[in-house]
């Protein structure tokens, strides 16, 4: 009897955070943000990008480029390049758009992605602070749709949606789980708001940044103040970063682990987010987004295990092992061969397999002391 209820107890766990928290969202009630709009004669805020860069090079020319072709007024917008100690060609790039407007701000050792962007938010004169990476593509009309927003004083911080983009411009990547994910993440901004914004492109009100964590992500950190302010961060549809296709799916996968330990360190230094007496609902959340999530890996063992140890007890059993030799079939299917990726079913349960692999060498590797501290962008 223990037995049955511990199969069904780790077969709720394993789905829980993909398929059964959404639905518990989706019942609670969303939060109503009372709107004080900015009138049409009032200035729009004024705004500091941030571009963090470690050894970008190759990649920053195009970055500053796309970043002059914003459409926001240009003396209520500064731009500052946040150098993580870039030893190659990165700073003198910069230096030579300073004719335009972009200052450069070096961080005077490398450490790491948070410390960039602190020595720049010490230099910034915006009452938003924007923040983003090379290789994410901004949108000409991204800043003003982003700036009326920031005219809800109920707003901490903005996300922008993630879009996947091959070389020729057609939307691909981890296709399915990205439209998850940010319909996931409209449901938890409409509720306590975001427990992470995307990394490479998120903004910011300055009083919101006053307690910049080095050691945490600052997508995490951003969201984690906001929620202590008592103020809400948001995703926004109107706001969209476009990322190159990740080609390589080695780099995908230690990129994810990287992630996860980051994630990990930032709620062992913070476990108050963690506390629904204190966080409220936000707690909920983290809970069910982060941690449940990462313990998908091992919610999933452990009920492999109990299906074997249930075999010859009914066909329930039966049928479920047959369904997990399936799944993980799949899986191997899209390992071996990358042509058999193209079929979406195959996709879905690679992508499913090989982050949850991420997800749990991560947790083993800090369990054994590994930390990640300094910042080494994907290459995209």
């Amino acid at each position: 009897m223990i037995m049955e209820y511990l199969f069904y107890f780790s077969a709720i766990l394993s789905v829980y955070s993909y398929f059964l928290y959404p639905l518990v969202l989706k019942m609670i009630p969303t939060r109503s943000l009372q709107e004080i709009r900015i009138s049409g004669d009032t200035e729009p805020p004024m705004l500091s990008l941030i571009i963090t860069v470690h050894n970008e090079g190759t990649r920053i020319r195009e970055k500053l480029e796309n970043t002059l072709e914003i459409d926001y007024p240009r003396d209520l917008l500064e731009v500052i390049v946040a150098s993580d100690f870039s030893t190659d060609a990165t700073d003198s790039v910069v230096e030579s758009f300073a004719g335009q407007g972009i200052r450069l701000v070096r961080a005077d050792e490398h450490k790491g992605k948070e410390y960039a962007q602190l020595c720049a938010i010490h230099a910034a004169k915006g009452a938003i602070l924007v923040f983003s990476d090379v290789a994410t593509g901004i949108p000409q009309d991204a800043f003003q749709i982003l700036a009326r927003q920031f005219s809800n004083k109920h707003i901490g911080a903005l996300s922008s949606e993630d879009r996947f983009v091959s070389n020729d411009g057609r939307v691909v990547g981890e296709g399915a789980y990205v439209k998850y994910e940010m319909w996931l993440r409209r449901l938890e901004s409409d509720r306590a708001g975001l427990v992470g914004l995307s990394g490479s492109f998120f903004a910011a009100r300055r009083e919101v940044c006053e307690a910049w964590d080095i050691y945490s992500p600052s997508d995490f950190n951003t969201a984690l103040n906001c929620a202590k302010k008592r103020l809400v961060a948001i995703t926004c549809s109107g706001v969209v970063g476009t990322y190159r296709d990740v080609k390589n799916p080695g780099l995908e996968y230690r990129r994810k682990v990287r992630t996860v330990i980051r994630g990990i360190t930032a709620i062992v230094r913070h476990p108050e987010v963690l506390n629904p007496f204190r966080m409220g609902l936000f707690a909920f959340q983290v809970w069910s987004h982060k941690i449940m999530r990462w313990g998908v890996p091992w919610f999933l063992l452990f009920f492999a295990v109990v299906t074997l140890l249930l075999q010859g007890q009914g066909m329930i059993y039966m049928l479920a092992l047959i369904a997990q030799i399936a799944f993980y079939a799949l899986a191997l299917t899209g390992h071996v061969s990358t042509r058999m990726r193209d079929n979406t079913v195959v996709k879905i349960v690679f992508f499913f397999v090989q982050t949850n692999l991420a997800l749990a060498q991560a947790a083993v590797s800090y369990l054994f002391g590994k930390r990640m501290t300094v910042w080494t962008p994907t290459q995209r």
